[in-house]
């Protein structure tokens, strides 16, 4: 099998989902409701939160940090 890169983004977006399908069922076991009303947007900003981090991250394997390079001045 061969290696592939770590993916942060689909860890993140896989770990969230599961918390999300536990936190409903356990609730559901309960006999609860789970408030959506901040569920949803939590979600949201967890994957957004995410995103950016995997960005960031991709963007610093290729070398482009937003560094300038002095050679290539638009003077």
């Amino acid at each position: 099998m061969r290696k592939h890169r770590f993916d942060l983004y689909a860890l993140v977006a896989g770990g969230l989902f599961t918390a999300l399908a536990v936190l409903y069922l356990v609730a559901s076991l309960n006999d609860r409701e789970v408030n959506s009303r901040f569920v949803l947007p939590l979600a949201c900003i967890v994957l957004g939160a995410a995103g950016l981090a995997g960005a960031l991250v991709a963007a610093a394997r290729r070398g482009k940090g937003g560094a300038r390079d002095d050679d290539h001045s638009l003077d």
